[in-house]
Order: C-alpha cells, then structure tokens, then sequence
C-alpha cells in the first residue's frame, strides 16, 4: 500500500513537470507598414498641329504691255504659260514698238492709265524717261537682290541716273561655240571660259599650223558689226563711239589683221554660224545665240558654249536686255511690284527661257528638263555677264530710223581696212567724221559703254 502511494506521488510529480513545459499562447501586436497607391490628377498640354489656310493674295487686273514676246505664238505662251502662277489676272498687251510708245506716252499726258508694266528693250526706255513717263521701281530692289542679276545691268536699268527705273528681266547676246575637237588646240595655260582675244589667235593659228585649214569663223555677212561695236571694240578701247578713232581703236584693228589670216575665207558668205559649225568648216566662231542654237540642240554633245574673249580694257560683250517698268500713271501700283517680282523668280525665269528661248537676267541652276544645248549657251551667257571685268555695251540709242547707217560705218571701216588693206589712220578719221554727222544729225546723246553726254555723242 504504501509502495503504491509512492507511485501516485511519482506521476504527480511527473504531470506536475510537463505541465510546466507546456507551450504558453502569447498574442503580440505589431506595426507593419502599408504602401498606399493614392491616384492624383496631372494636366497636360498636347501640341496637336493645324493647318491653317492662308487667305489667296489677289493682286486683281494688272495690265502688261510688250514689246517683247509680240508673235502670237510666244504671246499664247506668255498668257497660258509663264504668266499662268501669277496670283492676279494679268491683261497681256504685245506691242511693236510705236505702238507701245504711243501708248505709254499717250496715258502719261492725260494723267491717268491702263498700264501697269511696262516691257522693252534697254534702248527703249530713254524716251521714256525724256517724257516723265517712268516711275522709280527702287522699292523693289529688296525683292529682287538675292537673285544674281548682274551689277551691270542694274546699273543700265538706271539710264545713265542714280534712280533705278528698270529692272532686268531677260536677254539675248552673243557668244562663242567650239567644237570639242579644237579643245586639242589651245594655247598652253589658256582656259576656253575666259580667253583673251590674243589666245582666241593663238587658239585659230595653232589650229591653222597643225592641219593647214583654218578652222575659226566669222559671219561677216550677218552680224560683225555687232562683234565691232560691242564685243572687240569696247575690249580694247573701253568705249565705242567716242574711242572710235583712239590710239587704242589704232592697235585694236592692227590686231584684228593679224588674226584675220587665220579666219575661214568663207566668212564673208556666212550669215549664221550654226551651218558651218554642224558641218565643220569651222571649229571655232563667234555669234548671236539664236544663230549657233540649232548646232547646240542638235549636237549638244559636240560642241561648248563659252564666254567672249576679253581685250586689255576687259569683256566687252553686248546684252540685248529686256526690262520691266512702271509707267507713273500705273493704275495698279502694287499689282505692277507684285508682276515684277513674279517675273524675276527663278522658276518663271526658267519657264520663260523653255517656252520663249529668252535666258533668265538672273543667276539660276538650269534644271535638268531644260534641253542640254540650251542649258549650255545659257550658262555661256550667265559667266559672260557675270565675269567681274564685263563692260557691257547696248546697242545704239537714239539713232531712231536712221540706226542702221551705224552699222555700216562700222563694216565700212572693217572692209576697208582689214580686206582692202587701207591704211589704219586714214580710215579711222574719214569714217569718224560720218559718224560724228550722223550723231549730229540725229542729235544722239552718247550710250553705254561710252558715258553719257550733254548733247550729240562727240567721237573723240
């Protein structure tokens, strides 16, 4: 009994000791951080681009009286072509030059016109101005500065003047083709685009030497008085009227002699270069560019268009410039601007050059539908123009009915003296002393490149 009694103290014991290790419930309270996504409103500004309209400008009726462009042909091409962008409605009136100057001066005396643009050769403007008839358009020569029109032709749209009364809109003028395979031939060191008229010698005698023909050509029996007059006169004397008879005029013919036993002798037959070119007769001449054109469209692969040689007084070459001017009595002043600006921009110069074979009066990169021969005679005419020693020189002014006896003084004097093989000096001062009568008769003040005068050009 006593034995078991010890056993119940024992499990007590024992329950009494696991009792006590007996896991314990313990309730713990812990912070634990929550993230919280709160959403809050953000303004933005979203460029959204719109296109807005400009409202046409309309510079309404602007009327355009020509006379360039007069053939009906080239005036359907003026009115449905070139004049097609312009953003107005342009009346266009081609005009043979009476007509036109009737016209203008006709409005100017009554005070009020129809016409606002006025386009003309550079010889027909003096008359104008004489009459008070032309407006000063230097407001336009912000408009048009950027667009490479030769100094010098802005400074013959001034008429001899410190106010701009034209601006340049187009020419015509004379140049030099070569066929490639005189390239062979050149002087050594001598560049074809800017020859001297003694290269342009050497150029025909080497030739000459080499294969015993001569090679280079004139159109005697077409255009060489414009060659005298404008080209190898004002190269070697500077002028061509009153430096006529000069010591410089003396040397000038000495030197045409001398290249003369180099010309084809068919020359005095020729009157345009373009056939003996495309048949080689010739390699090298000299002509108006309308009269080489059909060599350089049909060959353009055959031939360079090059600039005119220079003299010792520079580049004499003569532009036919074409201007555009406002008559004072212009109705439509700002339409006129507008019209001026319009035509010098080098897209409608480049359309006016394909439609109407007039090249632009500006500086342009001739785009690739232009036809390679005409682009070729159009960059001849651009570096001729451009070339920093050009001396301009217009064809003559003021000689009204009476301009073509000019001419023949000139051819006289060639004739003469280069053919009959007169004497230089006696020549010079018998054929100075009609064209001094002639200047007086007509009363014709002096022309570029001979200053202006006061009174009939004296022949110095």
């Amino acid at each position: 009994m006593k034995k078991y009694a010890s056993l119940l103290m024992l499990g007590a014991i024992v329950i009494g000791l696991l009792a006590a290790c007996a896991p314990q419930t313990v309730t713990v309270t812990v912070e634990v951080p929550v993230k919280e996504t709160v959403e809050v409103p953000v303004e933005r500004t979203v460029e959204v681009p719109v296109e807005v309209t400009p409202t046409p400008v309309d510079y309404g009726k602007v009327t355009f009286i020509s006379t360039q462009c007069v053939p009906v042909e080239e005036a359907e091409k003026m009115r449905g072509v070139i004049l097609a962008d312009f953003p107005g409605q342009v009346e266009f009136v081609p005009a043979d030059y009476a007509t036109f100057e009737d016209t203008v001066l006709a409005e100017v005396k009554a005070g009020k016109g129809t016409i606002d643009v006025i386009g003309a050769l550079h010889g027909q403007f003096p008359t104008l101005l004489a009459a008070g008839a032309l407006q000063d358009v230097s407001p336009l020569l912000d408009e048009v500065k950027d667009r490479g029109i030769p100094e010098a032709y802005m400074e013959l749209g001034k008429l001899g003047t410190d106010t701009q009364y034209f601006i340049p809109w187009m020419q015509a003028t004379y140049i030099v083709a070569a066929n490639k395979q005189a390239l062979d031939y050149l002087p050594a060191g001598a560049d074809p685009e800017s020859l001297t008229w003694e290269q342009y010698r050497d150029w025909a005698k080497n030739i000459y030497e080499a294969t015993g023909e001569k090679k280079v050509g004139f159109p005697v029996n077409g255009l060489l008085h414009r060659f005298l007059e404008g080209y190898i006169y004002p190269s070697y004397t500077g002028g061509m009227v009153t430096t006529f008879k000069s010591p410089e005029a003396v040397e000038m013919w000495k030197f045409v002699k001398d290249l003369w036993q180099y010309v084809h002798p068919e020359s005095m037959s020729y009157e345009f270069m373009q056939e003996p070119l495309m048949s080689e007769e010739v390699w090298v001449a000299w002509d108006h560019t309308a009269r080489l054109i059909n060599a350089f469209k049909e060959r353009p692969d055959d031939f360079l268009a090059l600039p005119s040689p220079s003299g010792p007084k520079g580049l004499g070459f003569m532009p036919v410039i074409v201007g555009l001017a406002m008559p004072v009595t212009a109705p439509n002043p700002e339409g006129g601007k507008a019209l001026i600006e319009y035509m010098t921009r080098p897209e409608t110069q480049i359309t006016t050059l394909r439609e109407v074979g007039f090249f632009p009066a500006i500086q342009v990169d001739f785009p690739g539908y232009v036809a390679p021969g005409i682009r070729a005679q159009g960059e001849a005419v651009t570096k001729q123009a451009a070339a920093s020693n050009a001396i301009p020189a217009m064809l003559p002014v003021g000689l009204g009915p009476r301009s073509g006896e000019i001419n023949k003084i000139y051819r006289d004097a060639f004739t003469r003296i280069v053919i009959n093989d007169e004497d230089i000096e006696t020549v010079l001062e018998e054929e100075a002393a009609n064209l001094q009568t002639l200047l007086n008769e007509t009363g014709a003040p002096c022309w570029p490149p001979d200053p202006p005068s006061e009174g009939p050009c004296q022949v110095k």
